[in-house]
């Protein structure tokens, strides 16, 4: 037994420096040990500290790769870029800010890099001595063979049948979400929470909230719900009246669309067809629903990889009755996640919101509300919570409210640190002394008193 007691030492020493999570597996170790002191009883103990050693050793010497991913030609920042080590399973993506974290397990190594409408590149890295800065180089566009008007369409309508035949196969998991209300340029509202979340093919299917924080300052309007759009927006939805739909990817695309294909970027297989990027606006005789944007569908799959639109068709009421809004845009985007499988589930949505606020005796502001939702650690493995559909009676400060806030939680959550709040969002909620669970309010200067 005695000759065990320096590796024991050893474990919890370095167990104290960073990995406590160890300690559990080393008492109950020992416990094993006190209960069944026999010659095999120690030898399989031994077997699992030495296990242990070298799993907490292999951590340890994980080198850490930080960098940004920008486009070559204009120098912004590429959110949602693959990076991935060559010949490994390792790898990540960029946050909104184009930015990643990996780590690996020694240097050097070779990245793969690679992002939708640009070429895939390689990188060896034998140093992490400094930050990486990868530019990616636009991706060559070429119109196909087949240039006939009823081309775009057929893709289209090939991307809604497969859609409409997967809308089935769920996908259960986590999504991210912050909120950030702008008015006259100045932060007003922060809400972060992280939501078990039900999805498809096509949309959110349902969600119940695990965590949540907020922060927030008097100002002249608030929404109440605006995750709304998040949540109930969708490719598809089964239960709508395909006969009256207003979708693009409906039955009704010809009647409903004007289509134009703008090219076929090169996939990263070169002998795939790629995928095709569709412009589209609704027919100038849609008088009640106006709508345009982009589509990005593989052309051997019918998958759709991507989808960004943007309407004027933004009729929501703030929560004073003499309020209203003025020149509104509201902006959607969604993304799936890369795979072989003629199936994928959402990776991230991004809902933003622009007008001008109307308030009698004020002059008019102009407000933002920009919204980012990333979904991870999803799976096909049900998990038997109660996941609530979207409702118009949604109150997102009061769902916050209702789970006990975990300090640790938003520490440690790998999905939170992938976009840290901008710097100065934060310092203005914290000059202005900003309410909620997100920023310590401003501290009290003691009163002074006068002799």
């Amino acid at each position: 037994m005695a000759i065990f007691a320096p590796l024991v030492r050893l474990f919890v020493l370095e167990a104290l420096s960073g990995f406590v999570s160890l300690l559990t597996s080393i008492l109950a170790a020992v416990a094993f040990l006190t209960a069944f002191p026999s010659s095999a009883a120690v030898g399989r103990c031994a077997s699992l500290l030495l296990a242990l050693l070298l799993t907490f050793s292999a951590a340890r010497a994980q080198v850490q790769l930080r960098g940004t991913i920008i486009d070559k030609d204009t120098k912004e920042a590429l959110p949602f870029a693959s990076v991935s080590v060559n010949k490994t399973t390792i790898g990540t993506t960029t946050n909104v800010e184009g930015e990643f974290l990996l780590s690996v397990p020694k240097l050097p190594v070779t990245l793969i890099l690679s992002e939708l409408g640009h070429l895939r590149d390689t990188l060896r890295v034998t140093s992490n001595a400094e930050l990486l800065r990868i530019p990616l180089a636009s991706a060559v566009v070429a119109l196909p063979e087949v240039k006939v008007g009823s081309y775009p369409y057929q893709l289209v309508n090939h991307a809604y049948e497969e859609i409409e035949k997967n809308y089935g196969r769920k996908y259960f998991g986590k999504a991210y979400y912050r909120q950030i209300t702008r008015i006259a340029k100045e932060p007003t509202e922060l809400q972060e929470v992280v939501w078990n979340v039900k999805s498809s093919n096509a949309r959110i299917e349902g969600t119940t909230i695990a965590q949540g924080r907020y922060a927030a300052v008097p100002s002249l309007t608030s929404f109440a719900n605006f995750s709304l759009y998040t949540k109930s927006y969708g490719l598809f939805d089964a239960n709508a009246d395909t006969a009256k739909s207003l979708a693009l990817l409906s039955p009704n695309v010809v009647k409903n669309y004007l289509l134009e294909l703008k090219g076929v970027l090169a996939g990263v297989d070169s002998l795939k067809g790629g995928i095709a990027e569709i412009a589209f606006e609704t027919r100038p005789e849609l008088t009640r629903y106006r709508a345009e944007g982009t589509i990005w569908i593989d052309i051997d799959t019918y998958r759709v990889v991507r989808y960004h639109m943007t309407t004027p068709n933004f009729t929501a009421t703030t929560n004073n009755v003499n309020q209203k809004f003025r020149n509104t845009r509201l902006e959607l985007e969604m993304a799936f996640q890369s795979t072989e499988d003629p199936v994928a589930p959402l990776e991230y949505m991004k809902v933003n919101l622009s007008a001008e606020l109307i308030t009698p005796g004020k002059p008019a502001a102009p407000l933002s509300v920009e919204s980012f939702t990333y979904f991870y650690d999803t799976s096909r493995t049900p998990t038997g919570l109660p996941y609530a559909r979207v409702s118009v009676q949604d109150r997102d400060l009061a769902a916050i409210k209702s789970v006990k806030y975990d300090p640790a939680f938003w520490t440690n959550n790998s999905a939170v640190k992938r976009t840290p709040v901008e710097d100065e969002v934060i310092q203005s909620f914290e000059k202005k002394g900003a309410f909620g669970t997100m920023v310590k309010p401003a501290e009290k200067k003691p009163a002074t008193r006068r002799r």
